[in-house]
């Protein structure tokens, strides 16, 4: 039995993380860590042994657990980290707030953050992965973010200095996101609720929004969202190539690319994680035999996978 910390938060041994996740699918982690508030995460992270990994995880959008589960301590935030603070321009806000509430509220205020709004997830993710979609990224408004190091030290960085790019950033490795502050420009808030809800319905129109996913399942080749304008060039556009190597609709076991959207992979009911990874690397090993292009995951895909 590994020694562990004595945080006030919740400490599970062997959580099932399946119904975390929006796949629905994978097997335990070896611990989760449900934190009161930042400085019990600060005593957790200080007094764990160096020895054992930390996974942060948001409401499980963009990622697939393997079905031997994770060898870790994943680590998930609560009510201490759902706040958002406005003054002036500038939003601070936690890092468990959803991308979508978060944008709903900036728009009351008159901000602008509207490109939030149909992002699944998180803020935590969506600045790590720095999310962004119609031509606007975190990237794009983020001033600084909240973390503690594994350390259990807790520090400020600036956007400045974490290289975000396209689905990606440079993190300190381990580190939990607490909180992030963004500044937004000024908008009406009729004009911003309007856009939101144009967005919404067109997401609704294009994507498996009722379905079980995990969002987009490969990074676009092209190394940019889509504009979401009429003038948008989809000839490198994950979709359109997974569309042309003719996987649309394509099925292992449970798992199945979207006939509604080729770039959505979904669970149909009874995928197991070795269903839906199976099926991205056929995705992936298609593509690459009909196009030349190598297809990245953009989905997270942690753990081990079950003993045969």
């Amino acid at each position: 039995m590994v020694n562990m910390p004595a945080p006030k938060g919740q400490l599970t041994a062997n959580r099932p993380l399946a119904d975390l996740t929006w796949m629905r699918v994978g097997g335990p982690a070896d611990y989760f860590f449900f934190p009161d508030d930042k400085d019990d995460l600060s005593y957790f992270m200080k007094h764990l042994s160096s020895d054992i990994d930390v996974f942060p995880i948001g409401v499980g959008s963009n990622v697939i657990v393997r079905d031997g589960g994770v060898r870790a301590v994943v680590i998930r935030l609560g009510r201490a980290f759902n706040h958002i603070e406005i003054s002036g321009n500038q939003i601070r806000v936690g890092a468990a707030v959803l991308d979508a509430h978060l944008a709903k509220q900036a728009a009351q205020a008159g901000l602008d953050l509207t490109f939030l709004r149909t992002i699944p997830g998180a803020i935590g993710g969506a600045v790590k992965m720095n999310a962004g979609c119609y031509g606007t990224y975190v990237a794009d408004v983020l001033e600084t973010v909240e973390v503690v190091l594994r350390s259990g030290v807790c520090k400020t960085l600036s956007a400045k200095n974490l290289n975000l790019r396209y689905r990606a950033s440079d993190l300190p490795g381990g580190c939990v996101i607490t909180a992030a502050t963004l500044r937004a420009k000024a908008g009406d808030p009729n004009e911003l609720a309007a856009r939101m809800q144009e967005q919404l319905l067109r997401r609704d129109q294009s994507q498996p929004t009722k379905l079980r996913s995990a969002g987009s399942t490969f990074r676009n080749p092209a190394g940019f969202s889509s504009t979401g304008r009429p003038d948008d060039d989809h000839s490198l556009k994950a979709w359109k190539v997974i569309d042309e190597a003719g996987l649309r609709g394509a099925r292992i076991g449970g798992a199945q690319i979207s006939p509604q959207h080729a770039n959505f992979m979904i669970n149909t009911g009874d995928a197991s994680a070795k269903d839906l990874e199976d099926l991205g690397e056929m995705v992936r090993k298609k593509v690459f035999q009909s196009s030349g292009i190598q297809l990245e995951w953009e989905i997270m895909r942690v753990g081990d996978h079950q003993p045969e």
